[in-house]
């Protein structure tokens, strides 16, 4: 009697658990339907997803900032213009009679004369010309970093592209799954609702106890929990792909399976490992770092060289004594530094140093994505090897299911075996087809570390 009273309260708990989250879960999802094969998908995201397209500004970045260092090469021309005002300026003061005084002239001059010094307020300006000509060989350098820095944003927009394709395949899997599950799910309810008809005309017949009717309905309150629970997961599976794709998080996404689309191709181990160290972001981006580095070393050594500007300068004046108000200016500026208390000596073996780091990392680089490529492919000849265990099972349940269609058509058998024939059936359907996608995102697992897009 006290199993009885716990177990109705179970099942009390449990059916009013449900009444209030089931048509919440449902109610999920009020947006634009939108129908999309896998294909479409990936197409979609690597058109509006937000990370891809803050990916795309990076290189955009990366190109003006090489404008920059380009801009470098060119003359530079400047103009600087002043007006100033003294307060007091000196002179000359020459006296009557200063030159002598001859009896045929008088005087000379024959009274006091003060000669200016310009005017109290001057006016310039001057236009130059700067073109430098030493510093090219560090504005060379620069401009490999820069190309450098534009390679590795090219490469790392690329690896945001496969990470997605790839992101968008396993959410996309994930929910092709879900959504089986869910059917699988409903068909087990289906199954226990019509195993709880058959408990109750078994106790009125006096064939079984009470707490066969009240275990029944536990095991179906289970079930609808289970049900209950797929629901939500695809809630959030469903939320996740539509901001992969740069849609409206209520979207209604309706999904093809589109099996063409789930297989991949993949070469031998061998050829896997080939195209990964000739084709693998990772790698890649370590080499370009190798160049970046290399031009560093060399910016640090041409820190030794005279930097030397040739300059062309035409100035307008007003106000300044003993010149002419328009004038030109030409020659070279050399600029150097005799001493720097061991800067420059010190800042090339940090890019030495920097180098070496550089090579050791593009070393490490290589072999890791060895070490991806082995247990990528290993993961893949496992999936592989699943699918067909899950294939025989499978095979296995449908004829099982088939004999209990025949055993109930000969009244052999009870229609809840029938039922649990079927869900049993449909829960191994299921199973295939996650087999069948774990297999799918292997391989694009693999595809990605390969450096292809795994579409």
């Amino acid at each position: 009697m006290r199993f009885e009273t716990t177990t109705r309260k179970t099942v009390l708990m449990l059916v009013t658990c449900s009444a209030f989250l089931l048509p919440s879960a449902m109610r999920a999802q009020t947006g634009p339907q939108v129908s999309l094969t896998l294909s479409e998908a990936i197409d979609l995201a690597l058109k509006q997803n937000r990370s891809l397209r803050l990916a795309k500004l990076s290189v955009i970045d990366s190109e003006h900032r090489k404008a920059i260092a380009r801009s470098a090469y060119f003359p530079k021309i400047t103009n600087q213009s002043s007006i100033l005002h003294v307060t007091e300026l000196a002179g000359i003061d020459i006296p009557a009679g200063a030159f002598g005084v001859p009896a045929a002239t008088g005087a000379i001059p024959d009274q006091p004369i003060f000669i200016g010094q310009g005017g109290k307020t001057s006016y310039t300006s001057g236009t130059q010309l700067a073109q430098p000509l030493t510093q090219v060989f560090k504005i060379r350098e620069s401009n490999k970093a820069a190309r450098a820095d534009i390679e590795t944003a090219k490469i790392e927009l690329t690896q945001a592209e496969d990470l997605i394709a790839l992101k968008v395949r396993k959410v996309y899997c994930d929910l092709l799954v879900a959504q089986l599950n869910l059917q699988a799910s409903t068909e087990e309810v289906s199954a226990s609702q019509l195993k709880d008809r058959e408990n109750m005309d078994a106790v009125a017949q006096g064939r079984a106890l009470d707490v066969a009717i009240l275990e029944g309905q536990a095991s179906t309150i289970e079930a609808q929990q289970a049900v209950l629970t797929r629901t939500l997961s695809m809630h959030t599976l469903t939320i996740s792909l539509s901001d992969l794709l740069g849609l409206p998080l209520d979207s209604k996404l309706q999904l093809d399976p589109e099996p063409s689309a789930l297989n991949l191709l993949i070469p031998s181990r061998e050829e896997c490992v080939r195209a990964a160290r000739a084709q693998s972001p990772a790698i890649r981006v370590a080499r370009q770092s190798v160049l970046k580095a290399k031009a560093g070393l060399g910016a640090a050594k041409d820190a030794y060289i005279p930097d030397i500007t040739g300059l062309a300068r035409y100035s307008y004046q007003s106000g300044v004594p003993l010149l002419v108000h328009n004038f030109g200016t030409f020659g070279v500026n050399l600029t150097y530094d005799l001493f720097d208390g061991g800067r420059r000596a010190v800042e090339i073996k940090d890019a030495a140093t920097l180098l070496t780091e550089a090579q050791v990392n593009l070393d490490r680089a290589t072999e890791e994505v060895d070490i991806e490529v082995e247990s990528a492919y290993d993961k893949v000849e496992e999936s592989e090897s699943f699918v067909k265990v899950i294939q025989k099972v499978l095979d296995l349940r449908t004829e099982s299911a088939r004999l209990a269609d025949r055993q109930y058509e000969q009244d052999a058998a009870l229609g809840s075996t029938q039922a649990a024939a079927h869900a049993k059936l449909a829960l191994t359907q299921a199973s295939l087809l996650e087999a069948t996608l774990s297999l799918s995102l292997a391989q694009g697992d693999l595809k990605r570390i390969m450096g292809q897009m795994p579409r």
